[in-house]
């Protein structure tokens, strides 16, 4: 008979690992609370508009190509890939902004325009970042977090060092400009970390940033969700949406045995949560929870986000496909996420145009925007706040890209810390699960294969290898291999 492996959440992770299951014959079915599958990755549709909820940056296309050729398949089997060029632009002030092109030795000229003999730097750390990128995805990244053995190759000894220096170390070093040096750290955000604590060994992110560019997929990151989707059911995997699971079922020998979705005790030989790790432990007696709340209160989260999705009845000018707002301080607002959590009085943020790229995002002559703010997890989040932190970044808008936009507005909806808990029972609200730093890496995050549970596995952002769509999608693989080892 088939062994059964029910699936909490369909997030990139849990719908890869269904694949890899389903793959190997398991009898699989992902049980998803929200009306629609894909997790945080979900999709917004209003008048015309279109808007990917959660991800917008398609990076590291070769983890989704590895991901497809596993089944015999191509991204190109079900979605189409636009490389963007330029890639993306950075505001700094108004009339003072860098555009970054879509090819390698473009960037190299816009280094050496703003700073005379930086190429020569960005050479050299492009290279190590190549270099670190070619071990980490073909190598570490892959490792189930289970030893500390795991990171001690004869490759990552001759690294050592990189784990205890910083980006922000390594990129100050030689380059002096405060843009560049802004630039270069700006990747390790998407590691939920501030460069300062991020190890140099990251800088693997500049090689997926520069090295290997900035995609887009026709139709938007939904069109990945779709396309695992249509992968999983060839594969034999049922999905239940609107499935809220309210316990995990252990038997008197310590074994998960099933699961009570929507009141109904559904059995299983296998569980898999992709769920938040933290709400999954609670759906446990707590005796048969490998993490007490201190445990989860002292870890460093990546941060929340404020997000807005707007409909233009105009094309907005000056900006690109994905635009960067850094005319603030960098230090300050992230002392806000990571030292004292609080509203930044003078926010980063992010605007992402896809409609620029891609005319399915919004009708003809419109634009469609999503705004992102980066926060602190937990922090207080009202109609009032998100009111307040919408005009202040509007406005920046308007003066640093030096048109008028708020009259243009035909609608806007916001999605901040309160919603990541009720839709996803996100701990604290946070958007992008554990910060990768050192303290946090590999075999120090939290573990695939429950300790006190048999038969209780997890995978996603919480666990290893981290945050991120290409992350995700790895730790779905990691979580069937060793599923795959222990049944």
């Amino acid at each position: 008979m088939k062994k059964s492996v029910n699936i909490i959440g369909s997030g990139f992770s849990s719908l890869a690992a269904s694949c890899y299951l389903a793959q190997k014959g398991y009898e699989v079915t992902v049980f998803e609370k929200n009306t629609n599958v894909g997790g945080r990755a979900r999709q917004l549709l209003r008048d015309g508009f279109t808007f990917d909820i959660g991800p917008t940056w398609y990076w590291m296309p070769d983890v989704f190509e590895k991901f497809f050729a596993d089944f015999g398949k191509k991204p190109s089997d079900y979605y189409e890939l636009e490389k963007l060029a330029p890639a993306y632009q950075v505001y700094f002030n108004k009339e003072d902004s860098i555009t970054i092109p879509g090819n390698l030795e473009e960037i190299y000229e816009v280094f050496e325009q703003e700073e005379k003999g930086s190429s020569v730097h960005l050479k050299s750390f492009l290279k190590s970042a190549h270099y670190n990128y070619a071990v980490s995805i073909n190598d570490l990244v892959y490792k189930p977090g289970v030893s500390p053995l795991e990171l001690v190759t004869p490759v990552t000894l001759g690294k050592i060092t990189q784990f205890f220096s910083t980006i922000r170390k390594q990129v100050r070093k030689k380059i002096k400009s405060k843009k560049l040096i802004q630039i270069l750290e700006f990747p390790v955000l998407f590691l939920g970390a501030k460069p300062s604590n991020t190890p140099a060994f990251y800088n693997f992110m500049n090689y997926a940033d520069f090295g290997l560019g900035t995609w887009h997929p026709k139709g938007g990151m939904y069109k990945v969700i779709e396309a695992m989707v249509t992968l999983a059911i060839d594969l034999g995997v049922e999905f239940r949406t609107q499935s809220n699971v309210e316990e995990i079922t252990v038997n008197s020998a310590g074994e998960a045995i099933g699961l009570v979705v929507n009141e109904e005790f559904i059995p299983s030989d296998i569980i898999l949560s992709g769920a938040d790790y933290h709400h999954t432990e609670t759906l446990l007696p707590n005796n048969l929870r490998q993490y007490s709340e201190k445990y989860w209160d002292k870890k460093v989260f990546a941060p929340s986000s404020l997000l807005f999705y707007v409909g233009f009845d105009k094309k907005i000018e000056n900006v690109c496909h994905h635009t960067l707002f850094f005319d603030t301080d960098f230090d300050m607002h992230a002392k806000t996420i990571y030292d004292s959590p609080s509203w930044p009085k003078e926010p980063l943020f992010y605007a992402s145009f896809p409609s620029i790229t891609d005319g399915s995002f919004a009708p003809t002559n419109k634009e469609a925007g999503t705004f992102l703010i980066p926060l602190a997890p937990g922090i207080e989040d009202t109609k009032e706040i998100r009111e307040k932190y919408f005009n202040i970044i509007i406005n920046r808008l308007e003066k640093l890209t030096n048109q008028s936009v708020k009259e243009h507005i035909i609608f806007k909806e916001s999605y901040c810390v309160n919603d990541f808990v009720k839709d996803y029972n996100s701990y604290k609200g946070n958007a992008y699960g554990l910060a990768n730093i050192l303290t946090q890496t590999a075999f120090l995050r939290p573990k695939i294969k429950s300790k006190k549970v048999k038969n209780l596995f997890f995978t996603g952002q919480l666990t290893v290898p981290g945050p991120g769509v290409p992350p995700s999608l790895i730790s779905g693989k990691i979580a069937s291999d060793l599923i795959l080892k222990h049944h």
